[in-house]
């Protein structure tokens, strides 16, 4: 697993791991986008991607259409043969929300942030929260890998 992103000591690799064993998608080369940025930034890309003119947490665009029935097996050749790598997407996180949101919540930013950089993963591999079945099963996932990598909501920095 290989993160690209333009400030990677803010993520924690271990969160993205343990999401790709839970979610049986261990495939060797996968590597996602992590950008931070601005509050205009990303209100500008969620009013591009998504219709909805204003400020967001997270967002995330996936190279291919996914499904939790279709796991990452079913890509594989999508791995760039240079390279060797299955880029599944980008997520882009913005830092001000992030922080605003660890406040909130009681937390730490490094809680808030691989939360959010988490939940952009477990869209890209087909997670979803539509209703309260999807939303009860992703978010109780998040919870879980947060929790066996040692970062937990009571974590306050």
């Amino acid at each position: 697993m290989k993160i690209y992103s333009n400030k990677p000591k803010l993520l924690d690799n271990q969160v993205f791991e343990k999401a790709l064993e839970l979610t049986s998608n261990q495939v060797e080369g996968v590597t996602v986008g992590v950008s931070f940025v601005s509050k205009a930034k990303i209100k500008k890309l969620n009013l591009a991607r998504r219709g909805v003119n204003k400020v967001t947490d997270v967002l995330s665009f996936p190279m291919f259409e996914t499904k939790k029935t279709a796991t990452l097996q079913n890509f594989l050749d999508e791995i760039d043969p240079l390279t060797k790598e299955l880029e599944i997407g980008d997520i882009v996180i913005c830092l001000q929300v992030a922080k605003k949101q660890a406040k909130a919540y009681g937390h730490s930013l490094k809680r808030e942030i691989n939360f959010l950089a988490l939940h952009g993963f477990l869209h890209l591999l087909g997670y979803d929260h539509l209703n309260a079945k999807q939303e009860k099963q992703m978010f109780g996932l998040a919870e879980k890998i947060l929790a066996e990598c040692g970062i937990t909501r009571s974590e306050n920095v």
